[in-house]
């Protein structure tokens, strides 16, 4: 029983509350990362299903309950997995049984632990952010923006040290070596450090799809004459002579566009996604913006880190952005924020009429005094 146990998975699954017959669906991505498929379908009896099967390497999945609004995301490996399912809040449901699934909980309570600062005053200032936002207060909504940067940027580093201590420390985690793989979507990323990290790494992770891909980009990186795939510190910085402003991609309607057609003699490269409350509570100052200044001479092209175009689409309307917009749709793989080397959003980028790059991150009233200025000249 014991040797069966670890060549197959067993998913012992609890759906209190949900009536018998509805489906349950095991989801994981496809091969280009951008959509879900389904891997197998039970059905609840009696207030439960259990999914089996054998899993060659450990891979993150979805469950997918009928009736169930969202989707509950855990680590598909060999050995019994017991998955109880909130059918009020699919959030609080819960996973155990074995040890990648219990490092993930854990992980993720530590996380949590890191973010409470931001969530806290992200629910306290929420209705004074909207309530600013429809009167047009730049002032609240300035302070509120400042403020919130300021905890994201602890955040950002808190998280980045908990990562790397915990890789360190956990060489069999599959969530270490997706904490790697990460790392190496990230142009500013020391390679040396993340070939440490993958040096530290149980040899079972390296064999795995996301270990290969690591091993790949570190090679790519030490010899980037190989082209596409290759990481940026090959990559010349914003700004910098070697660097170059231009890039063409989708619009909404599937056209691809370029940033030389849609340079005016000022532009706003505005890197931004509907999921990013930021972004969307800067928006309105973006609006503003572009109907005061579009007429001497000002343009602005949106770049989004969305990989759902319906909301990138939704959002777009919502917010009113009328504007030349653009997406690959990959989320943080978007080539143009690696281009640019976008780590946080919002993130604007000023461009002069021949896309050299003039000034980058200002917001607010510092962004329309720049403008102003800029279009004075």
């Amino acid at each position: 029983l014991i040797s069966c146990s670890k060549t197959k998975y067993t998913i012992s699954g609890t759906a209190k509350g949900i009536e018998n017959g509805k489906t349950v669906i095991m989801e994981t991505q496809d091969a280009s990362g951008m959509s879900l498929i389904a891997v197998d379908t039970v059905k609840v009896e009696n207030g439960k299903f259990e999914i089996t099967g054998k899993a060659t390497e450990p891979s993150f999945h979805m469950i997918n309950v009928e009736g169930v609004q969202g989707k509950f995301p855990f680590i598909l490996e060999n050995g019994d997995i017991s998955i109880e399912i909130n059918k009020d809040s699919i959030n609080k449901s819960k996973v155990s049984g074995t040890y990648n699934n219990d490092e993930f909980v854990s992980f993720n309570e530590e996380l949590i632990k890191i973010q409470k600062e931001i969530m806290a005053f992200q629910k306290k200032n929420t209705p004074l952010m909207s309530q600013a936002q429809q009167s047009n207060d730049t002032a609240t909504i300035n302070k509120l923006m400042a403020e919130y940067n300021k905890l994201q940027e602890v955040v950002t580093t808190e998280s980045k040290k908990k990562y790397n201590s915990y890789t360190e420390s956990h060489p069999k985690s599959f969530i270490s070596v997706l904490i790697v793989q990460g790392m190496t979507n990230d142009p500013s990323v020391d390679i040396k450090a993340v070939e440490k990290l993958y040096n530290g790494l149980d040899e079972s992770l390296k064999t795995t799809k996301p270990g290969k891909a690591i091993s790949q980009k570190i090679k790519a990186a030490k010899t980037p004459s190989v082209g596409a795939g290759a990481m940026p510190p090959a990559q010349a910085a914003p700004g910098t002579a070697k660097w170059s402003s231009d890039f063409s991609a989708p619009n909404p309607e599937g056209k691809i566009v370029s940033l030389k057609e849609s340079l005016g003699k000022i532009t706003i490269v505005d890197f931004w996604a509907s999921w990013c409350g930021p972004c969307r509570a800067e928006n309105p100052n973006m609006v503003a913006l572009y109907k005061d200044f579009h007429s001497k001479g000002l343009n602005i092209i949106g770049v989004s880190l969305d990989k759902d175009a319906a909301k990138w689409k939704e959002a777009i309307a919502k917010d009113k952005l009328v504007w030349t917009q653009v997406s690959h749709l990959k989320y943080w793989d978007e080539p143009i924020a690696a281009q640019y080397q976008v780590q946080v959003i919002p993130a604007p980028f000023i461009l002069d009429a021949s896309g050299k790059l003039i000034a980058k991150d200002l917001k607010g009233e510092a962004l329309r005094a720049k403008i102003a200025e800029l279009l004075s000249k």
